[in-house]
């Protein structure tokens, strides 16, 4: 009989990956929280707590998922560079 691929094999967790998760989750968990912002001060340049944490998560979330992607990027390049480098 033929022998399973190597890709079947159950997915590691590494602590990348668990950064790779935190970064992901992050902005969920901060956003589904609303009793952390459901406020109005303190007010920036006029504009309530509540919106401004809001956007601001907006930009935190981009940087956030870059950072995961980024971390991504390495790690499978690390994974098919230890496979012997003939994928790409």
């Amino acid at each position: 009989m033929s022998q399973a691929p190597e890709n079947s094999r159950m997915p590691v967790v590494t602590p990348v990956r668990v950064v790779i998760g935190v970064c992901l989750v992050a902005p969920f968990v901060a956003m589904l929280w609303v009793g952390s912002y459901a406020k109005t001060d303190p007010v920036v340049i006029g504009i309530p707590f509540f919106y401004w944490y809001q956007m601001l998560w907006v930009l935190v979330s981009t940087a956030l998922t870059m950072v995961a992607y980024k971390l991504w990027q390495r790690d499978q390049h690390g994974r098919s560079g230890s496979k012997g480098g003939a994928e790409q």
